[in-house]
């Protein structure tokens, strides 16, 4: 099965799955062992790549893609 956003690398997949279900930088940290400046990298990656300018927009986009 293909994922909605082919755009995104693996690790940046997990870390969306994981800000849909609302966990914080440093949840997401914790849960993927990488430091918070990493997860901040890959937030960064994940707006850009979806176009969305926030966490509630990229929930949203997680969302209606049907993966939350």
């Amino acid at each position: 099965m293909q994922h909605p956003f082919p755009e995104l690398t693996e690790r940046e997949r997990e870390v969306l799955d994981l800000l849909a279900r609302g966990m914080s930088n440093v949840e997401i940290a914790g849960a993927l062992v990488i430091s918070q400046k990493t997860v901040r990298n890959h937030v960064s990656n994940i707006f850009n790549k979806l176009k969305v300018t926030d966490r509630a927009q990229s929930i949203i986009r997680t969302r209606d893609a049907g993966l939350v």
